[in-house]
């Protein structure tokens, strides 16, 4: 989970692969993770995670990756700290690499889902809520997007 040897995996041939791994790693442990968020989440984590996702929303359009990415990694960086589990909180470098590498070697569209974007703008909301269940719900809705994006984009 070391992230620089993710990044030079991400960097050879065996990316495919490689994205595909660390991808159903995330979908396994962030609807756990957001669950655990929204019954733990402070104020503070749920303002922040909404401004991210709003950010999100005002960088998905006119070819913004990088500030993009800056604002989707942050928002995952606050679920998995919000979940209060200190070992999914570790996790937050691997999924940062793993986001990073997705625009870095374009293996993502030019302007990110809509329907993606959409769906952190709901997560951000069912953690302030409280609602773990639509919290996981909508994060294992988020993982497989991503994987259907992994099919499209790198098979």
């Amino acid at each position: 989970y070391d992230p620089q040897v993710i990044r030079w995996r991400l960097a050879g041939a065996d990316r495919p692969r490689q994205l595909r791994s660390l991808t159903v790693l995330r979908s396994a442990i962030e609807p756990v993770a957001a669950s655990l968020a929204a019954r733990h989440a402070t104020p503070e984590q749920c303002a922040e995670l909404t401004e991210r996702a709003l950010g999100m929303v005002a960088t998905s359009r006119g070819q913004q990756l990088e500030g993009y990415l800056a604002h989707d990694i942050a928002f995952h960086r606050i679920v998995l700290n919000a979940s209060g589990n200190e070992m999914f909180a570790r996790l937050g470098d691997v999924v940062a690499e793993v986001l990073a590498g997705r625009t870095h070697h374009q293996v993502m569209f030019e302007d990110p889902d809509p329907a993606a974007v959409t769906l952190h703008v709901r997560l951000a909301e069912a953690v302030r809520a409280g609602d773990a269940d639509e919290a996981e719900r909508l994060t294992k809705e988020i993982a497989v997007g991503a994987l259907h994006e992994l099919d499209v984009l790198a098979p």
